[in-house]
């Protein structure tokens, strides 16, 4: 059982199904020669990949390309199904700043051969999230600027409100096609900047007032 961190709680909640939200900013997908969704285009991650800030990313050995994408992070606080806009946003019960590793060369090879990707993301360590900041001590403005470093040098700077599908607009739509459930988590994208590291490379991450993040490559 993996429990979330959350601030300032000694509340336990167990880590559910990771669910991530794919080309959410339109200059992300435009860097990756990716066209623009008209609905949010999901994947899922396995609880087993998922790591918290101050670990390490173990970097695969049958990639030679694992790149960063800093994403904000939702934790679901309550079983919703069906839900309308105001079920979706008494849902989320609070935000990390999170992590969404990506083999891209092996994403790039299957993509090729019309496979799914899945290979590309569930590795141990490709999801890393923050601790968690409950909804009731701080409520999320949608602008809020999200920013990714490596080795101290700014790779990914932007702000909420560039992402093409909002928090509650993701939920609804996630929640018409399955169950989400207390526990779950929602990564829901990543802006543009996205690029390679190596092992020994350094990675933080920030969203403004939600949290932070740090790890090592190796």
């Amino acid at each position: 059982m993996k429990l979330l961190k959350i601030k300032n709680s000694d509340e336990k909640i167990e880590v559910g199904k990771l669910v991530c939200v794919g080309r959410n900013y339109a200059k992300h997908a435009e860097e990756l020669g990716n066209e623009i969704p008209e609905f949010p285009l999901i994947f899922l991650k396995p609880s087993s990949s998922l790591i918290y800030s101050d670990g390490s990313i173990v970097k695969p050995v049958d990639s030679g390309e694992m790149h960063h994408e800093v994403e904000l992070v939702l934790l679901i606080g309550t079983d919703i199904k069906n839900a309308d806009e105001a079920r979706a946003e008494e849902a989320i019960y609070g935000y990390a700043v999170g992590l969404d590793m990506t083999l891209r060369d092996i994403q790039s090879e299957l993509k090729k051969k019309g496979h799914p990707w899945t290979l590309a993301k569930v590795f141990n360590t490709s999801a890393v999230i923050s601790d968690i900041t409950l909804k009731k001590d701080y409520l999320l403005k949608g602008n809020e600027k999200i920013e990714l470093s490596v080795n101290n040098e700014v790779k990914q700077s932007s702000t909420l409100d560039f992402m093409l599908f909002n928090a509650v607009q993701i939920i609804v739509y996630l929640s018409s096609k399955f169950t989400l459930e207390r526990g779950d988590l929602i990564f829901t994208g990543t802006p543009e900047g996205v690029g390679a590291v190596n092992v020994g490379d350094e990675i933080f991450a920030a969203i403004q007032n939600i949290g932070k993040l740090k790890v090592k490559v190796e």
